[in-house]
């Protein structure tokens, strides 16, 4: 099966400790059935003490919770409870349609301070009765499952400003040597322009000097 025909989840990576914006990005792939319904998983080891959900036209969503496995407290304090799944339903039954694809998005943070994955095991049900079980995990070492299960992977906190650093010094680094080549320019048509001038002056002098002694000759 192509890759492109699994549940994924985008982006696949983002800072520890942030908090980020998930899109489940969900192809049908049967011939001649519709997506109708979606039912995500939230990682229960690793709880995300804030998940908010996007409104999605057409479709309707639950969101069930429960009190954390372990204590969570965030800067507001104590967290009682913790989303655990979300399931998107379609209004009627047309849903995402044979060849077509749709998001489903959610705010959740802030993501666990150490790197890792989060694994978001999700059900994926057709308007036949189909259901779809993205739901195994890759094995360290091991090639993709058939049905891998949508997964974020935590990188450390300073990576993605790491890389925008970089990314700015090389910029710099560009416009330093664009402005110097600039100002060197700009010396040297200054230096010919100031040439120029005197050579001129001298052109005119000579000028005069011959014109006025032609006139003593003559």
């Amino acid at each position: 099966m192509p890759a492109s025909a699994h549940v994924t989840l985008q982006p696949s990576t983002a800072s520890a400790g942030s908090y980020a914006t998930l899109s489940f990005k969900v192809p049908t792939e049967e011939d001649n059935a519709s997506t109708t319904g979606i039912d995500v998983q939230f990682p229960v080891d690793t709880p995300l003490a804030s998940v908010s959900v996007q409104p999605k036209a057409g479709w309707s969503y639950k969101v069930e919770k429960a009190a954390p496995a372990k204590p969570l407290t965030t800067d507001d304090g104590k967290v009682s409870e913790v989303v655990t799944r979300i399931t998107w339903t379609a209004d009627g039954s047309q849903g995402i349609k044979p060849g077509e694809f749709d998001t489903f998005t959610v705010s959740a943070g802030p993501l666990p301070d150490k790197v890792g994955q989060l694994t978001f095991k999700t059900l994926q049900t057709y308007s036949n009765g189909d259901v779809v079980r993205w739901v195994d995990v890759a094995e360290p070492g091991a090639g993709e499952p058939e049905k891998p299960a949508p997964s974020l992977t935590v990188t450390a906190a300073g990576a993605a400003a790491d890389s925008s650093t970089g990314a700015h010094d090389a910029a710099s680094t560009q416009n330093a040597a664009a402005s110097s080549q600039s100002d060197g320019s700009d010396g040297t048509a200054r230096w010919l322009g100031t040439v120029g001038v005197v050579l001129g002056a001298i052109g005119l002098l000579t000028g005069a000097f011959a014109l006025v002694t032609a006139r003593r000759r003559a």
